[in-house]
């Protein structure tokens, strides 16, 4: 569903070339349960589950990620992403029940989430698989104040102490950070759009690369089963509004979606999302 536009209509070009990810990184399994322990491990979903097994409507293949091995990644390739051609590159973190992303141009990083307490290690393993550091760190991205997502945060930025923070505005309070940038939607950091996704929190935000064609959803859109699900109206503040969200999210062209919970969806998740969004209420 290539509609060559950013959220506000506007036309872009763009493509979806491979991207290069790293390997996803896990907490080790004791921690994992002290988290489990404490409560943290608190998502049930009862939304529908849409496969991403399906066609693009743009008829792309299912098999545009590369399985080719590069220095520090698994699943190399590359992806234009604008007229100085620095290629975007993505590693995952897998904290066990929830995963914060690395996104590289170059010499530069960008962290999309920081787990919950405990997880800077984790996160800077994932910067060190692209010959990266904490010192490398331009921006800090939080989809939203939930404590899974924000848990690091402080840790984070003690060591990226170059980095800029930011978040959505509406979510501020509840970050209780002076730091922290506000978001409304619309902003370009990064080479990536910051899209308002209300619904899952009242400041949930997206973050999008148009060209690169890669989406990081946070919670407004959820992995399962190598497909996608809604957001869970139990952990939502508002189901109609985070649901208004997903619809909104699918009139755009991605092929690769991160999740805050589940797996990424490396081909034709913008056909995913359009299918999961007329499924719903």
């Amino acid at each position: 569903m290539c509609g060559n536009h950013r959220a506000d209509g506007s036309p872009i070009d763009h493509h979806h070339e491979p991207v290069f990810r790293a390997r996803p990184r896990s907490l080790p399994r004791r921690t994992f349960l002290g988290e489990v322990s404490r409560g943290t491990l608190a998502l049930a979903i009862f939304t529908p589950t849409v496969l991403a097994a399906c066609s693009s409507d743009s008829g792309e293949s299912a098999g545009t990620t590369s399985t080719t091995t590069s220095t520090g990644a698994e699943g190399a390739g590359s992806a234009d992403t604008g007229p100085d051609n620095t290629s975007l590159q993505w590693g995952r973190a897998n904290l066990g029940f929830v995963s914060a992303y690395v996104l590289v141009r170059g010499t530069e990083a960008a962290i999309v989430d920081t787990g919950t307490s405990g997880s800077a290690p984790a996160i800077g393993e994932t910067l060190a698989d692209f010959g990266l550091g904490y010192r490398d760190v331009a921006h800090v991205f939080l989809t939203h104040h939930h404590p899974d997502h924000i848990g690091s945060i402080d840790a984070v930025l003690g060591l990226a102490e170059s980095a800029l923070a930011h978040a959505g505005e509406a979510d501020l309070d509840e970050i209780a950070r002076e730091t922290i940038n506000p978001l409304v939607g619309g902003e370009e950091v990064f080479g990536l759009e910051m899209l308002a996704t209300p619904g899952h929190t009242d400041g949930h935000m997206a973050v999008i690369d148009h060209e690169a064609g890669i989406l990081v959803a946070g919670d407004a859109i959820l992995g399962s089963g190598g497909g996608v699900q809604g957001p869970s109206p139990d952990f939502s503040t508002d189901i109609a509004v985070a649901n208004e969200s997903v619809r909104q999210l699918a009139k755009l062209s991605f092929n690769t979606l991160l999740v805050g919970h589940g797996d990424p969806v490396e081909a034709n998740a913008d056909t995913a999302v359009s299918h999961l969004a007329a499924s719903l209420a």
